[in-house]
């Protein structure tokens, strides 16, 4: 049996969770195995959702325990699924649950883990994963030694694609156990963006912002478009009030949307790492020689605070945003 790791949003099925669903799918029918999709919280409800994306079974732990999101009492739910349903196969989207919990799973398991595939197919029976290395520059194909293998899917680079399966419900045992940690309270600014990482278009701002109060014509043109704003690590980092949730590169978050704007990022490989997954790149720069400008798809050379501010009247004209 292949499982995926699933997370659920407001009670719906989160983006790269189908994305890594649908993989999962894929996988199972190439190599002949069953599909598990597993749900863990207080409530599960939505979880139904995964048999439009091919799951044979949903498997389901709903316990107090689990009713906010802990590291050890997660893990122990995958690991203990694996065990029970002989599982050899375990994947998670590279979200921040799942880049977290998920090799904490592996190590429980003693199974080997790839992180942030790009690409995935089953060789005589074993997973075999693409994944990027060497900040991008390079990608390395990795095969298991292990019984149990162990991945997380980039977002955005796997299709999220409709095959409907059987969607069986059954139940798992709560986890057990005295966890090192317990989430008492969560305080979180509501923000109603999407993550950056799961994010189509994104339009990233740098030093040449100039000011952290210039991210305002970025948000503009991110409105116009349906996108949302992010920062390359000098503007984090230049005191402008920028969080770091909005950090893209080797350090912040890895992106791979379909449109990434850059303006006023000189191309540094760092911020490089997080972006160069992106299908499509448009470069804004005053400098001819910025970096930047060899891995874009398109460039505009010329100063960003005349160029943003005529893209933004273009697509509000175009009605880009709307569709």
């Amino acid at each position: 049996m292949i499982i995926v790791f699933c997370e659920l949003k407001e009670g719906q099925l989160r983006k790269p969770s189908a994305e890594a669903l649908s993989e999962g799918r894929r996988l199972a029918d190439a190599s002949g195995k069953k599909l598990g999709a597993l749900f863990a919280g207080s409530s599960c409800a939505g979880a139904t959702e995964a048999a439009k994306y091919g799951a044979d079974l949903i498997l389901i732990a709903e316990a107090p325990a689990l009713a906010s999101y802990s590291s050890d009492a997660y893990a122990a739910v995958l690991a203990d699924a694996v065990k029970a349903k002989g599982a050899t196969v375990l994947l998670a989207a590279a979200t921040a649950e799942g880049k977290d919990v998920i090799p904490r799973t592996a190590a429980r398991l003693g199974a080997g883990y790839a992180s942030d595939v790009t690409g995935l197919s089953m060789v005589d029976g074993k997973l075999q994963a693409v994944r990027p290395v060497y900040a991008g520059k390079a990608f390395a194909t990795t095969t298991f030694a292990t019984p149990v293998q162990v991945a997380t899917t980039r977002p955005n680079v796997f299709p999220a694609a409709e095959k409907p399966g059987p969607g069986t419900l059954e139940s798992l045992p709560a986890p057990a156990g005295d966890f090192k940690s317990v989430v008492k309270e969560i305080l979180a600014k509501a923000s109603g963006k999407v993550d950056l990482s799961e994010a189509n278009v994104i339009v990233s701002g740098g030093r040449g912002m100039k000011d952290g109060a210039n991210f305002k014509i970025l948000e503009e043109l991110a409105d116009a478009i349906g996108g949302v704003v992010g920062a390359s690590r000098a503007a984090v980092d230049a005191g402008w009030g920028l969080p770091h949730s909005m950090q893209v590169g080797q350090t912040g978050k890895v992106v791979s949307p379909t449109l990434y704007i850059a303006c006023g990022i000189s191309g540094a490989i760092q911020h490089i790492a997080g972006m160069s997954g992106s299908k499509f790149i448009v470069a804004i720069n005053k400098d001819p020689e910025a970096p930047i400008f060899k891995l874009a798809s398109y460039g505009i050379v010329g100063d960003l605070f005349e160029v943003v501010p005529e893209l933004t009247k273009a697509a509000k004209a175009l009605g880009i945003g709307s569709n």
